[in-house]
């Protein structure tokens, strides 16, 4: 066993709490990233609980430089500051994602609405913006009833890559079960892909 210590984050956005594709296999590739490793340390948030979405109060707060910061705008940032930390302070993260309509959840846009900021998680330069959380690891995990991951209907997959690219998260591995409607084996097929991983800190 290692004695690397890594921390990972996990993201839950599938609505479901019990019967969840995504929770399963996100279980299941968190077992497999802490089993070689002795020092793991996992937090998990659960956003399908519910996030505030922004609204014109966070967005003069953001927008404000942080030394002249109301109290008021503060507090409007609190959330906002503790899911930056959570993703700062990761070794890894770990995003399991239900595809809704084709897209990603409500809620898990709602999660990276609050994170990508400006001067914190990215900021602007005189070549294009540039993504301020590099040495990461991400897994994304997906799990759809129709949609085809890497198709053209399919708006999640290559979305997520993106935006964890633009805070500065290049290093992305994407597993997937989709179309479970029309073939249940998908997610047998997805926990053999995970059972290949190799922890990262192993």
């Amino acid at each position: 066993m290692s004695n690397t210590s890594q921390t990972i984050l996990k993201i839950d956005a599938s609505a479901r709490k019990t019967g969840s594709v995504t929770r399963e296999l996100t279980d299941t590739l968190i077992s497999r990233l802490i089993a070689d490793v002795s020092d793991s340390h996992v937090v998990t948030r659960d956003v399908a609980s519910g996030l505030p979405v922004i609204d014109e109060t966070w967005i003069g707060a953001n927008f404000t430089d942080a030394a002249e910061r109301s109290d008021e705008q503060k507090n409007a940032l609190k959330l906002s500051d503790e899911l930056i930390e959570e993703l700062r302070s990761a070794d890894v993260l770990v995003i399991g994602v239900r595809v809704y309509n084709f897209g990603i959840p409500a809620s898990l846009k709602a999660w990276i609405d609050l994170v990508a900021r400006a001067r914190v998680t990215f900021k602007y330069t005189e070549n294009g913006p540039v993504g301020l959380l590099e040495g990461k690891k991400a897994y994304v995990v997906l799990a759809s009833g129709g949609t085809k991951i890497g198709s053209d209907t399919d708006f999640a997959s290559g979305y997520l890559k993106h935006v964890l690219g633009f805070i500065g998260i290049h290093d992305v591995t994407i597993v997937f079960a989709d179309q479970l409607m029309m073939d249940g084996n998908r997610q047998v097929e997805a926990l053999n892909e995970i059972s290949k991983i190799t922890p990262l800190a192993a």
